[in-house]
This record gives structure tokens, C-alpha cells and sequence, in this order.
């Protein structure tokens, strides 16, 4: 099993930025990828950004140019730098790990976290 630990949400303005941090630990040799999904209330759950042990990224439309998702391989931790944030940001957001890649459109999520919450008003 994986075990994950997010920080860094909060309440932030629009046009403001947060940095979300996730840490991993436990069968960390299994992880082929590591990301972040978003779930707003009443909506399903969202794929954010995911990066792969290669380093290769990929973004949902809605976050492209805005945020980014870096990782440390050697300290299993994954970041998501969100920028100009907008109210339909809001939701909370779980890190999540995989086994595998797959397709955009349908990720792939084996182990997820607690969530941390991100709230964009002003």
C-alpha cells in the first residue's frame, strides 16, 4: 500500500497562487505515477495534473498554462503550483499514485490521499 499526505490549500483571492505539496510512503517502488485530482460538491471527481517517474506531464484544458505539477523523485514528492486561480477552482484536492499509466480520459487512481481543501473568493 501507498500512503499519502497533502498540504498547502487554503483560501486564496482570484488571480492568486498556492502551492500543494504530497508526500509518499510504503510500497513507493510500485508508483508509476503520481498526480492530483480535484472534487467540487456535486461534482464528479476531476483529473488535475499527473507526472510520470519519466517526467512526463500531462494537464486537464481547464489548468493548462496555470498550473504545474513538478516532482522529487527522491523525496517521493509530488508539488502542484497553481497560479491565477479562479472561484471554479474551488474543491478539494487529492493526491493520487498509480501503477500504471493510462489514458487521459480515463485515469487510472490506485491510492489517494485525505485531500486538502482549496477555496478561491474574495
Amino acid at each position: 500500500q501507498v500512503q499519502l499526505v497533502e498540504s498547502g490549500g487554503g483560501l486564496v483571492q482570484p488571480g492568486g497562487s498556492l502551492k500543494l505539496s504530497c508526500a509518499a510512503s510504503g510500497s513507493i517502488l510500485s508508483i508509476a505515477v503520481m498526480g492530483w485530482y480535484r472534487q467540487a460538491p456535486g461534482k464528479q471527481r476531476e483529473l488535475v495534473a499527473r507526472i510520470t517517474n519519466g517526467g512526463s506531464t500531462d494537464y486537464a484544458e481547464p489548468v493548462k498554462g496555470r498550473f504545474t505539477i513538478s516532482g522529487d523523485n527522491a523525496k517521493n514528492t509530488v508539488f502542484l503550483q497553481m497560479n491565477s486561480l479562479k472561484p471554479e477552482d474551488t474543491a478539494r484536492y487529492y493526491c493520487f499514485t498509480a501503477r500504471r499509466l493510462s489514458g487521459i480520459s480515463t485515469p487510472r487512481y490506485d491510492y489517494w490521499g485525505q485531500g486538502t481543501q482549496v477555496t478561491v473568493s474574495s
